[in-house]
């Protein structure tokens, strides 16, 4: 049995689904006990730990509604990480995966030549290539994205966020993490 802080709560937005898949959208169990007591979440599972007061005990809630929805923004924003996530942690010029702390974004047509930060024109590079590419265009280096940087909708953002499974998942979270997900047929 793990501790009192191995026991986040999966937070869910009115629909049933995950505020966020990358990075999951978790509470800290005492920030869930909270928002049970503020009426403000519908609890949907538990822990089988409990929290105890001199007057009462409670079992820790492991997936949480919230009672109100929460609308996800239209557009994503131009973020270092959903830039990183776009490009699924890939270099967009060697193709190889790095974590996050080994990444940086490139600029396609470089500022210093009249490029803009915008989703068409920066992509997730590493450190390497991004040095190797530096000023230059990509037809004067031959250096060219593996795909044209575009922006993403939320959805794809989700999807890509999917691929990425945190170091921690409780059984009682997956039937909510994967219930969208487009079965196959066979």
């Amino acid at each position: 049995m793990g501790t009192l802080p191995d026991s986040p709560a999966l937070v869910l937005n009115a629909d049933f689904r995950p505020l966020s898949y990358f990075p999951l959208s978790l509470w800290p169990w005492q920030e869930t006990i909270k928002a049970v007591f503020l009426d403000r979440v519908n609890i949907v599972s538990e822990y089988d730990r409990e929290v105890h007061s001199p007057s009462f005990s409670m079992r820790i809630p492991s997936v949480i509604a919230l009672k109100t929805y929460v609308p996800v923004p239209r557009r994503p924003a131009l973020t270092r990480f959903n830039v990183f996530l776009r490009d699924r942690f890939s270099c967009q010029y060697c193709g190889d995966p790095f974590p996050a702390a080994d990444l940086t974004f490139d600029h396609v047509v470089p500022r210093s030549r009249g490029g803009r930060t915008g989703w068409h024109n920066v992509v997730t590079a590493c450190s390497g290539c991004n040095l190797t590419k530096g000023a230059s265009l990509p037809h004067e280096c031959g250096m060219y994205p593996r795909r044209n940087p575009s922006e993403p909708t939320n959805r794809q953002l989700q999807e890509n966020g999917r691929r990425f499974p945190p170091n921690y998942l409780h059984e009682s979270w997956r039937d909510y993490l994967y219930w969208d997900t487009v079965l196959e047929p066979s």
